[in-house]
């Protein structure tokens, strides 16, 4: 982390831009360290996005797609079964009927045919017979599903942001920021943000009236929960986005937020997509198929939403008991002498649903800080789900044993694999063997080493307010972390094992700290001098705003130890 900031650069903020000195503290260390730069940071504009003519190939999939248009032709959009691939499959949906055009969604299953556009899928979309293929998230490493649509006569335009093979792709037109010849400087968009990029080029090529804000509200739940990054022009579009699903002009979001208890009469944050949105959205298909999230984000009509939502609300409880037993069962394994040592973990069941694995892979990559695969058996394939902690490169470790494997794709964090059954054994020695090359970072000293002090004088209410400019904060731009140095007045333990203080700060404010998982340092926690670190915020639990602080540490002090410098150097 960056040197504490002067007295003058300090100084140059607050004056300039009205904030407290714990805001311009936070900006200067993350780099913003001028008042334009910080501006710009914490009022990030649609009209500052990148300049899509950079972007490889986005001018011929947009003339190819207006191609269809003026010619009529009947057009399949195949997205991926997550939120990225939905939303993206939604928004092309919505603007090329618009545009007049018979569209069909069709959306990979994870229990036919698996990820991205496999052979199950192919002939899906050949049973269409439509003129004009646009694969939204996926596509990328489907060499062989393109080339046999393309003998069939169905010319493809893909639109992914998966990391991208050697080979050449038989397509029309290859939309992919992290193709080498793509010169759009940024890199972070999800496939979302690509469609509806693409889509502002075939509304340029075709002079039609298409409001492109009116799809921003699905850009930012894509981008969101595919843990894009949240900077550069992904920010400006989540931020716009999680404005719009606020307002609550699109009924399937506006039903979504009812049956998740989003109140958004608060300020919508990314946290609330990622935890209580996107997970409803992604039920169905972890389940069955994933169809059910896009009819309820194209819905209108009342009575069909209410009983999708009941649908969705009650796919969402059985993912979480399926993800309990399964969970359960991974442990199990897990707790054998071979595996605890293995620099890389790797654990499968027969029957285990493919749809669950994902989020088993990535709450145990978070336990014990190291790559994860979970494996769900069918016979004589297996099809795994790969989450790694930052350090360890999934998708190159993957790359590195791609003759062990059927197929694997993805991105450094997370990737999906098919194997043979008979190869487990071979692929979880030689997985662990790969690991071994690299080593996580610390989560704990990232926290540490990256909290700020709240600066005497600075009110909570002002710094929690302020601190809201900072969403939407994900990857890339994690949520400010504050240092405190306080009084504990009262410490217990909630029902679920959380934890609950009560303090007062230097300045002799009241707080309250809530700690998810942490009752058990309700006993450690004594009245008298402690030193807590999290995020703070406004909550409105008991039906009243306050400030609260969302623990990630607390520690008692020495009763006599020196009081920390409260002024900047």
């Amino acid at each position: 982390m960056a040197a504490a900031p002067s007295a003058g650069a300090l100084r140059e903020l607050t004056t300039a831009l009205g904030v407290a000195n714990t805001t311009a503290e936070l900006l200067i260390r993350r780099g913003y360290e001028t008042p334009e730069a910080a501006s710009r940071f914490l009022n990030p504009r649609l009209a500052d996005l990148c300049d899509p003519s950079g972007m490889h190939d986005r001018d011929s999939a947009a003339a190819r797609i207006a191609d269809a248009v003026m010619q009529r032709q009947r057009v399949c959009v195949f997205g991926d079964y997550d939120c990225d691939g939905i939303t993206s499959t939604a928004i092309l949906c919505e603007a090329l009927r618009e545009l007049g055009l018979e569209v069909f969604p069709l959306l990979a299953s994870r229990f036919e045919g698996g990820y991205g556009l496999s052979a199950a899928g192919v002939e899906r979309v050949k049973a269409l017979s439509p003129g004009l293929l646009i694969t939204c998230d996926c596509g990328s490493s489907d060499h062989d599903s393109l080339q046999a649509l393309l003998d069939h006569g169905i010319e493809t335009v893909v639109i992914d942001h998966h990391q991208v093979p050697d080979r050449p792709l038989p397509a029309v037109a290859f939309l992919n920021p992290h193709r080498p010849e793509c010169g759009y400087p940024y890199k972070g968009l999800a496939s979302c943000g690509l469609a509806l990029s693409v889509v502002g080029g075939v509304r340029s090529l075709l002079d039609v009236p298409l409001d492109l804000r009116r799809w921003l509200d699905l850009v930012a739940i894509g981008t969101i929960a595919d843990v894009a990054p949240l900077d550069g022009d992904n920010r400006a579009l989540v931020r716009a986005g999680l404005a719009r699903i606020s307002e609550q002009r699109r009924p399937g979001l506006a039903k979504l937020c009812e049956l998740a208890q989003v109140d958004l009469t608060n300020t919508l944050v990314a946290e609330d997509v990622a935890f209580r949105l996107a997970p409803r959205l992604n039920a169905p298909g972890r389940l069955q198929g994933p169809e059910l999230a896009l009819e309820l984000l194209l819905e209108t009509e009342p009575e069909r939403l209410r009983v999708l939502g009941q649908q969705v609300e009650e796919l969402q409880l059985r993912r979480r008991a399926l993800q309990d037993e399964m969970s359960a069962a991974a442990d199990r394994q897990l707790s054998e002498p071979e595996q605890q040592l293995a620099a890389g973990l790797v654990v499968a069941g027969e029957g285990w649903n493919p749809g669950i694995i994902g989020i088993v892979a990535g709450r145990l990559a978070d336990r014990f800080a190291r790559p994860v695969v979970v494996v769900a058996l069918d016979g004589a394939v297996g099809r795994g789900s790969v989450r790694a902690p930052a350090g360890y490169p999934a998708f190159t470790i993957l790359n590195s044993l791609a003759d062990c494997l059927l197929r694997f794709g993805g991105h450094q964090a997370a990737a999906g694999l098919e194997l043979s059954a008979e190869r487990l054994t071979e692929f979880r020695t030689r997985f662990s063997a790969a690991c071994s090359q690299y080593r996580a970072e610390s989560k704990a000293d990232a926290v540490v080493d990256g909290a700020v002090w709240l600066q005497k004088g600075d009110a909570l209410e002002k710094v929690a307010t302020e601190l809201l400019s900072f969403e939407p904060c994900g990857a890339a731009n994690p949520s400010p972390c504050l240092a405190l140095e306080v009084q504990v007045l009262r410490a217990r333990e909630l029902r679920g094992g959380h934890l609950r203080v009560d303090v007062q700060t230097a300045a002799g404010e009241r707080l309250g700290a809530f700690g998810p998982a942490m009752g058990a340092l309700a006993t450690e926690l004594l009245p008298g001098p402690a030193l807590l670190l999290g995020r703070l915020g406004w909550s409105n639990f008991g039906g009243q705003p306050h400030v609260e602080l969302r623990l990630s540490g607390a520690y008692m002090l020495p009763v006599d130890s020196p009081s920390r410098p409260s002024e900047p150097a």
